[in-house]
């Protein structure tokens, strides 16, 4: 995956083999090893976050125009090389081509571009007297260094979510992708350092995330630490963050519902519950997984969905005429083919799918399950692969309850041609993404994170500086008395 064979740690501006050990990489397309991927150690963490430390003064003290400057170099940089970065990205994950190409890419270089020009907006309130014979303003000052850990449903993006945001506001850091897909992060850093962007103040190490990510997540002079994964390692993170007091931004599960209510286009609800279900293998914490359907719909709807689902190529991830590759892993394939199994045996109906194909490679058919229980592990559970369930509904009211019958609160979506049950919609699902007839279009723009159990924190957007800044007040005083009178309060004047 880094292909010039110099390791898979980038600290300081230069490649090196890490000290934890070789692994092999299986392509999950084929099944077959790629390559071995050097870890980190320890040692290498600490290198890494010392090489971010030592950058962080010079960037955090350019101009936010520099920094804009630097980042719309960046861009370019990537639109240069979006093939390569395409191609990668797809021989890591087992996505479609045609998703590298079209979504990931272009959707990552859409991002710098944002960020170079946020970078020049870091705003805080106009000056004002707010304490009397004074003037107040705000200052947003960058952190320092940030530990970010990445997952490998989506590298390149979320490589892109966790570093730009960060430095855009004058923060170094060092990113842990997933030691699954650290090729399209190795290479985002690369193309960093050759648009100008200084050695050390994007650094990326490889590895575990019991060795590895803790090391990182620990590391005292790690000012805040970004994790995007399972809920569970989320909270391991929280506990560990907090043995150093550290800032923690987390963006966990998801188990995002679909409701159609009763005056829905259905031919459009069906075609964006197969595409919000199905993206990336269903890999995807913004996947549509819960689809709640008017029972005067539900037939037709689950008819519908069946039918899509069933026309969907599957297969060679570098066909353009496919349109669903492979999932990450065998372990994984193995997961979601049990959690489908295991809904069957608890009564459920699997509609379409709820199967492998036979081809060499991690690959799961698009799956639509009906008759399943609410408080079902199929429900309830993040299965991360292309699988649906459907059931029905009667009301308005049980339409949301049942939406908000979830751990998680990361995103939804609603489909209805009433601009009042959309709008009611939109205020009462607890998600932190609600989307009105559409599922998983995502702007730079806009905000992502989430309600619950899906963390908090935002990636994306100008609300990310939230997270990456301290929020400074200055009060310059108009007073030129040596004793003032707010002072009375404490001693009299003498």
């Amino acid at each position: 995956m880094n292909e010039n064979s110099h390791g898979h740690q980038y600290i300081d501006g230069v490649y090196r083999v890490g000290a934890g050990g070789t692994f092999p990489h299986v392509n999950p397309a084929t099944g077959k090893e790629a390559e071995s991927i050097d870890y980190a150690s320890v040692e290498d963490v600490d290198d890494a976050v010392q090489a971010a430390a030592a950058a962080f003064p010079a960037w955090a003290k350019l101009t936010p125009g520099e920094r804009s400057e630097h980042m719309l170099k960046f861009a370019a940089v990537l639109s240069l090389n979006a093939d390569r970065l395409a191609e990668l990205e797809t021989a890591q994950t087992g996505k479609t081509t045609r998703m590298s190409n079209e979504f990931d890419v272009p959707g990552t270089i859409d991002n710098v571009n944002f960020f170079a020009g946020a970078a020049r907006q870091l705003q805080g309130l106009a000056a004002g007297d707010y304490a009397g014979n004074s003037t107040s303003m705000i200052r947003r000052e960058p952190l320092g260094v940030i530990g970010s850990i990445a997952p490998w449903n989506y590298p390149l993006q979320m490589a892109a979510w966790k570093i730009l945001p960060a430095i855009a506001a004058g923060n170094t850091i060092v990113l842990k992708p997933s030691e699954l897909t650290p090729g399209t992060s190795l290479l985002f850093a690369e193309f960093a350092a050759e648009a100008g962007i200084p050695k050390g103040v994007i650094n990326v190490v490889v590895g575990s995330g019991r060795e590895v990510g803790e090391a990182l997540v620990k590391h005292p002079l790690v000012k805040m630490s970004s994790f995007t994964g399972s809920t569970a390692v989320g909270r391991r993170i929280m506990e560990m963050a907090s043995e150093t007091g550290k800032r923690v931004h987390l963006e966990l599960g998801g188990k995002a519902p679909l409701v159609v209510f009763k005056d829905a286009d259905v031919e459009a609800a069906a075609h964006g519950a197969v595409a919000g279900s199905t993206i990336n293998a269903g890999q995807d914490c913004t996947a549509a997984t819960r689809a709640y359907v008017h029972s005067s719909l539900f037939e037709i709807f689950t008819a519908r969905v069946a039918e899509l689902m069933e026309s969907m190529v599957v297969g060679d991830p570098l066909d353009e005429d496919t349109d669903m590759g492979s999932l990450i892993s065998e372990a994984h394939r193995s997961k979601v083919a049990s959690m489908v199994q295991g809904a069957v045996d608890a009564g459920a109906t699997i509609v379409a799918g709820g199967c492998a194909p036979e081809l060499p490679g991690y690959f799961y058919r698009p799956t639509l399950i009906i008759g399943a229980e609410q408080d079902s592990e199929i429900v309830q559970d993040e299965v991360f692969g292309p699988v649906l369930v459907a059931l029905p509904f009667e009301t308005e009211d049980e339409a949301i309850a049942l939406a908000n019958d979830s751990a998680f609160g990361l995103a939804a979506s609603a489909w209805t041609k009433d601009v009042n049950l959309a709008m009611r919609a939109a205020a009462e699902i607890e998600a932190g993404c609600v989307w009105i007839n559409e599922h998983i279009p995502m702007a730079s723009e806009m905000p992502h994170g989430g309600y619950k159990s899906s963390g908090f924190g935002k990636d994306m957007s100008t609300y990310s500086f939230e997270d990456y800044t301290n929020v400074k007040h200055v009060l310059l005083s108009h007073d030129t008395s040596a004793h003032k009178e707010w002072q009375n309060t404490v001693f009299r004047q003498r």
